[in-house]
């Protein structure tokens, strides 16, 4: 399981993902600093905000994409087959990936992290931190679960950022579910209200995962408790539709 981790994380500095994510990095930063000093006042707070926004962005894209490349090329050059052929269960082979996915997603954290502590208090941007890898192994678990269901990179990373961008906006279609703009029709009001509420009872609650306030004022431990506690569910969940999906193929 330990090697499988390994040659994953030496398949990522083999492919010059850390020259990549260094580069954007750098022109994200570039660009808060733009930003930033067009804002009249709490400029500080402004650039924090921007810049942690991008950095969460492309972090989450870039460790979606890899993991779905990553995998899907084993997958073609029938590189599962042959580490399957070995005396090595599946249940070893899928938590070998995801913690080596989970080492290159702690590297990626520290990295778009690091630029913070110019705009932000140490603590603050520890729990940025440790929320960004939370997200981060979540948004891990459902690329490979949406790889093993669909073998197809487009469809796989399409699903994927459509569950993460759902997920970050669920909260705001909640209250938009609610407004008094939809009285006009009940029907509607009580069928939209009761699907929206159905679909935030079945996603994570990622709005309140890596929050740019943290950075801007102050963070509320509460929240990280929350983190925490919709990861190990959410992880556990995707886990188990992973191993599920992996078992029930005839490799």
């Amino acid at each position: 399981m330990f090697t499988i981790a390994r040659f994953t994380l030496l398949e990522a500095v083999r492919n010059r993902l850390f020259i990549l994510i260094m580069a954007g990095v750098v022109c994200l930063f570039v660009l808060a600093e733009f930003i930033g000093e067009l804002s009249i006042t709490e400029t500080r707070q402004v650039q924090s905000a921007i810049l942690s926004s991008l950095l969460r962005i492309f972090s989450i894209s870039i460790i979606s994409l890899f993991v779905i490349t990553s995998a899907l090329r084993e997958l073609n050059d029938k590189g599962l087959e042959i580490i399957l052929s070995l005396p090595i269960s599946r249940h070893q082979y899928l938590f070998g990936k995801l913690l080596g996915y989970g080492g290159l997603s702690l590297l990626i954290s520290i990295t778009v992290s690091l630029p913070l502590l110019l705009y932000a208090p140490t603590i603050p941007v520890i729990c940025w931190f440790l929320s960004l890898f939370c997200e981060q192994a979540l948004v891990i678990s459902l690329s490979l679960v949406c790889l093993f269901t669909f073998a197809n990179v487009t469809i796989s990373f399409i699903a994927v950022m459509a569950f993460y961008f759902l997920s970050r906006s669920m909260e705001t279609i909640r209250l938009l579910s609610e407004s008094p703009i939809l009285e006009s029709n009940a029907f509607s009001q009580d069928f939209i209200h009761c699907l929206v509420d159905a679909m935030a009872l079945l996603l994570p609650d990622l709005s309140a995962f890596t929050k740019s306030d943290w950075l801007a004022y102050n963070v509320d431990f509460a929240d990280m408790q929350t983190v925490i506690i919709q990861t190990i569910i959410y992880l556990t969940i995707l886990l188990s539709a992973g191993l599920f999906d992996l078992y029930r193929k005839n490799i």
